[in-house]
């Protein structure tokens, strides 16, 4: 069984998601940030795939991604770092990139490479649905690599179907319309949308604009949990990264 699909089976509440670029704040804190976090109690982890034009990032993201760029970072020293990642790291492991990344890589040597570290899943938000299930798809499921799709407050109800039909692991509901790095306001249609997305027959957690504890309850009330970026890659940048994940728990 996919490690997604036993975090959920084995958790299913309250499950806290942590975002970071691969490479950063130094070039080689990737594997030790994923020790702190699973240390700590973290469920799941998603590692950015440091990209110079990403679409749904905000300005800490960004900042972050262009450092560990000018670093040497890059997905074939990602891999390499990766490589023996499961002799000490036993929770779920999520690569976040840009599908231009993946495309100049190669598709095959990059599923090739997430099967071989123990990659569980992947999330590409610039990856139409169509083009994944038409070509790509049998690829990924030989892999044994999820994709983990998105929704957002645009997304209709037919194309919803369509999603909550193609998922796999989870679906990634994204809060706004915004970019990352927002706060996450509450309103009676963001709670309709939380709603609605809620009662799928899949799990799924919210990100954007969960930076505390406070908005990880709240998120994590109407779904499966939530997923933090921005504010703990501010709490990398200012040396207190333990100290904040304590905060959240």
């Amino acid at each position: 069984m996919n490690r997604i699909d036993q975090l959920f089976q084995n958790k299913g509440k309250d499950i806290l998601s942590i975002y970071f670029p691969a490479g950063y704040p130094n070039l080689n804190d990737t594997v030790p940030n994923l020790q702190l976090l699973q240390d700590k109690g973290v469920d799941l982890v998603e590692i950015g795939i440091p990209f110079s034009d990403p679409l749904a990032d905000g300005p800490v993201i960004q900042i972050a991604a262009k450092q560990s760029l000018d670093q040497g970072m890059s997905l074939k020293l990602l891999f390499e770092q990766l490589k023996n990642v499961r002799h000490s790291i036993t929770m779920p492991l999520i690569l976040m990139g840009y599908w231009n990344v993946i495309f100049k890589y190669g598709v095959d040597a990059f599923l090739a490479d997430c099967q071989n570290c123990g990659i569980d899943g992947v999330i590409l938000p610039d990856l139409p649905l169509e083009e994944y299930e038409e070509e790509f798809k049998a690829k990924f499921e030989s892999h044994g690599v999820y994709n983990i799709l998105l929704v957002t407050p645009q997304t209709t109800d037919q194309r919803m179907a369509k999603i909550e039909k193609a998922a796999k692991g989870f679906l990634y509901m994204v809060s706004s319309s915004a970019t990352t790095g927002g706060a996450l306001e509450q309103s009676t249609e963001r709670e309709d949308y939380f709603k609605k997305v809620a009662s799928l027959d899949i799990p799924s957690l919210i990100g954007f604009g969960i930076h505390d504890k406070a908005s990880f309850q709240h998120a994590s009330g109407f779904s499966n949990g939530a997923i933090i970026g921005t504010a703990f890659i501010k709490a990398l940048t200012s040396g207190t990264a333990s100290e904040f994940v304590d905060s959240l728990l």
